[in-house]
């Protein structure tokens, strides 16, 4: 068997790594995060971006300044860390010593084990014409961020997978080139280095798939492949600490799955059948089985949904201002929380994704508006009423969207510009 090389593993834990021992006191440094260890493994270098050769580990060490002057370095980075995550992107373009520490498991881990990591929304578009963008939302500041763009082979690929491992790390995967048809190739964007990255292939070559992230671990399943021409039945896994994929058992039935959610540790799809039938199934990774469900939970489930404080929620209606809550009790979609604000059945207007971000519900729709619904007050029965629990985050000014909207229905431009492919969070 040919010998397949493999890009290095990517550690998941909290670790000293080796890209943070040149700092003269990271050993010391240990104390900030509790069962930190140091790391056998080598950081992350398999960009997809040209670099340049870098000088060896003993020549930085020679050359090695305080990371701010007149402080030791483990206050330095007691500092560091605190700076807003909108500003890391500078730091990183202040000196080697700040890069080296950003790119560093170490610098992101200390952030999360305090509790002062950031979420933000990033977004996949496909315009008019069939080209890939994407955006990155801080709610923060309530502000759209610069990103590097979209590795050229995923620039206009159909049906691709999306996905998010150890909280920072951005992952696309299989899809449809125009010219070279089903792929199998991975890659994926590091907070850490603000840049893309090679990761083991698939096993198979497929699009149109259902995915999801267990335990770490990324699923895919079903699908279809060019060049078999037919659904598929056949799964797999990618475990990010082994750095491999593996093969799981295959689906009840060949599917091209349309919704996906994973509900108290299973994976449930919902999809079509190679006669174009609506099929079922449920995903249990600790028996490594399928099966066909067809209960209460699956009967008119077609929204985007996900799932937030062990509890599973999906969209109501096209514009998102209505969630619906499943009820295990009932078995059935009884329970709703109701904005009382619709926005119409215009393209532009139709919610795309549903996300949880910092403890609330996040809807995001295709003209690139975000509202927020905190759950948690609608489970207070004495709380305020359903409409109060929501809140405009971004593409605010309703009335400016309905002059924009009308304006270009005069002017008969009512093709939509671009609409959301996928929707993930990337904490840091």
């Amino acid at each position: 068997m040919d010998r397949i090389i493999q890009p290095p593993l990517v550690d998941t834990t909290a670790c000293l790594c080796r890209v943070d021992a040149g700092l003269k006191t990271v050993a010391g440094a240990k104390r900030f995060v509790p069962g930190a260890k140091l790391c056998l493994q080598p950081d992350i270098k398999a960009s997809i971006h040209p670099t340049r050769n870098k000088p060896t580990r003993g020549d930085r060490n020679r050359n090695q300044s305080p990371l701010l002057p007149g402080l030791p370095d483990d206050l330095a980075i007691a500092c560091l860390i605190r700076v807003p995550r909108v500003e890391h992107r500078k730091l990183r373009l202040v000196c080697k010593s700040w890069y080296r520490l950003l790119a560093g498991n170490f610098f992101y881990s200390l952030r999360k084990s305090l509790g002062i990591a950031e979420e933000w929304i990033y977004v996949i578009k496909r315009d008019r014409d069939g080209k890939i963008s994407w955006h990155a939302f801080d709610p923060i500041y309530q502000v759209w961020q610069p990103l590097p763009p979209v590795p050229k082979e995923y620039s206009g690929t159909l049906g691709f997978g999306c996905a998010v491992l150890s909280g920072c790390h951005f992952y696309l995967f299989g899809g449809k080139d125009p010219l070279r048809g089903s792929m199998r190739r991975v890659v994926f964007y590091s907070v850490k280095t603000n840049k893309w990255h090679r990761a083991p292939d698939m096993l198979q070559r497929r699009h149109f798939f259902g995915s999801c992230v267990i335990n770490n671990c990324l699923y895919v399943a079903g699908g279809e492949n060019e060049g078999m021409h037919r659904s598929l039945r056949s799964a797999e896994v990618y475990d990010p600490n082994k750095n491999r994929w593996f093969s799981i058992s295959d689906m009840s039935t060949a599917m091209v799955p349309f919704i996906g959610v994973v509900y108290e540790g299973k994976w449930y799809l919902k999809g079509l059948g190679s006669h174009h039938q609506v099929l079922s199934e449920v995903y249990q990774p600790e028996s490594n089985s399928w099966y066909p469900i067809y209960d209460g939970m699956i009967s008119g489930w077609s929204n985007p949904s996900t799932t937030l404080n062990g509890h599973l929620y999906a969209l109501d209606c096209k514009d998102g201002c209505k969630v619906r809550v499943y009820d295990e009790v009932t078995n059935s979609w009884s329970k709703h929380i109701d904005s009382k604000m619709h926005l119409g059945n215009s393209p532009a207007m139709e919610a795309a994704a549903l996300v949880p971000l910092n403890g609330k519900l996040c809807i995001i729709r295709n003209n690139m508006s975000i509202s927020l619904v905190d759950v948690l007050k609608s489970e207070d029965t004495r709380g305020p009423s359903a409409e109060h629990l929501w809140e405009t985050i971004a593409g605010k000014g309703q009335f400016k969207t309905m002059v924009t909207n009308l304006w270009s229905s005069l002017a008969g431009r009512n093709r939509l510009k671009s609409h959301i492919v996928h929707c993930q969070i990337l904490q840091a």
